[in-house]
């Protein structure tokens, strides 16, 4: 087995790191890692491909190395994974959809609402 180098956490993983198949394949490196930083879960990474950019969900990272990912899938279901898609730019739920302003749970409904909005 080739050196990979310690296993390492997303957190830390470098936009560039050679992402390799089930069956050794190297297919892509590394664009970006997501993940809910509030909750602190691993949502997958966005991988550059010969075929342009692909999103790998969670349960297809096997495992992640200083200098590389290893998936589960091999090399011919690559083509199967699909284009990463931009998160919602906008929440359709205003504040007093949430809660009305005389209940008790206004004050972290809006707590809430400012910093899904950025107003904080």
């Amino acid at each position: 087995m080739p050196d990979y180098g310690d296993p390492i956490a997303y957190t830390v993983l470098a936009e560039g790191t050679p992402v390799l198949t089930s069956d050794g394949a190297q297919v892509a490196t590394v664009v970006r890692v997501l993940a809910d930083e509030g909750t602190d879960i691993f949502d997958g990474i966005v991988v550059d491909t010969d075929d342009g950019e692909r999103f790998v969900d969670a349960p297809e990272v096997a495992s992640i190395y200083e200098r590389a990912v290893i998936l589960t899938i091999d090399r011919h279901r690559i083509d199967e994974l699909s284009e990463p898609t931009p998160g919602p730019a906008v929440v359709d739920v205003a504040p007093d959809d949430i809660t009305d302003a005389d209940k008790p749970g206004e004050s972290l409904a809006r707590k809430t609402w400012d910093r899904l909005t950025g107003n904080y």
